[in-house]
């Protein structure tokens, strides 16, 4: 009798500059997980991100110890710092390429916003992203609009993509607005875990 095929394992990648990382992202990982069957979700703080101003950002070491803290009671996440070792700025591409290489057995799900559709063709080597993983697009809800519909059929056919919608009740929480709060001295609590925000404080951080 022959073996059965062993499945594949089913690793999310949730990359972002995380200034700082707060519920919102850690809502998002879980949900992928669950609506894909997710064995982990792998987060990926950004090294040198070409797209943000490095004045607002903080070290990459700071950043990455924060998504530590804020992963440590959640056995299926797992905290990467393949970018923060790269040099140079940090490129999607690049980072799931060598996922692709290091995880070779298993299928790549990228998670992205819904909006991230409408920019991805902008990025370094777009057809290496697509090639490399499924993208799981997180979406308001299970019906997307004409235009998100159209874009999702757009990079299909031009990319051979793999795109599939994420149902996600959107949380509006943003690592900008978060910052804000800490400069009028405003609270945080809540918007971020609790060791997080700690963290931020003893360090006096974004003040």
């Amino acid at each position: 009798m022959k073996e059965g095929k062993t499945e594949k394992k089913r690793i999310g990648i949730l990359g972002g500059t995380f200034n700082p990382i707060h519920c919102g992202h850690l809502m998002l990982a879980e949900e992928a997980r669950e609506q894909f069957a997710l064995d982990r979700v792998l987060l990926i703080p950004s090294g040198c991100s070409y797209m943000k101003d490095p004045k607002e950002v903080l070290p990459a070491r700071f950043r990455y110890e924060m998504t530590q803290l804020a992963a440590h009671d959640n056995s299926h996440l797992l905290v990467s710092d393949l970018e923060i070792r790269r040099k140079g700025n940090s490129y999607t591409c690049e980072t799931l390429e060598e996922l692709h290489q290091m995880y070779e057995d298993a299928a790549l799900f990228y998670i992205v916003g819904a909006d991230t559709l409408f920019h991805m063709e902008e990025w370094k080597n777009p057809e290496q992203i697509f090639q490399n993983a499924i993208t799981v697009a997180a979406a308001r809800d299970a019906n997307a609009d004409r235009d998100l519909k159209r874009q999702i059929l757009y990079l299909s056919q031009k990319y051979h993509a793999d795109i599939r919608l994420l149902r996600f009740l959107r949380v509006e929480i943003s690592s900008t607005d978060i910052r804000n709060r800490i400069r009028a001295r405003r609270s945080i609590r809540y918007l971020v875990p609790e060791a997080v925000r700690q963290y931020i404080l003893q360090n006096g951080f974004y003040l």
